[in-house]
């Protein structure tokens, strides 16, 4: 079995998720993307879209509007402009 990511979502107003999941799914400006455990580092700017996460067999999804998406060896931030918790 795969590692877990660990994955933050934070918009100017506060933290809507923190914690380890097995992937996250996001709008980059430049294609869509999709991070894994152990991914290889990089950075990248974000368009209006749905983030979603998924862990242990459940998805959830937030809207973002904007902002940006930081791959890192210890996991995925995303800071978004604006940010909702989205219903699927």
């Amino acid at each position: 079995m795969a590692g877990k990511l660990h994955f933050s979502l934070v918009s100017p107003e506060r933290e809507l998720f923190s914690g380890e999941v097995d992937q996250v799914d996001a709008p980059g400006s430049e294609g869509d993307f999709g991070v894994l455990a152990g991914h290889a580092p990089f950075m990248t700017t974000l368009k209006t879209g749905r983030v979603k996460v998924y862990n242990d067999g459940k998805v959830l999804a937030f809207d973002v509007e904007g902002g940006f998406a930081d791959v890192t060896p210890d996991g995925l931030t995303v800071l978004a402009e604006k940010a909702v918790e989205a219903a699927i």
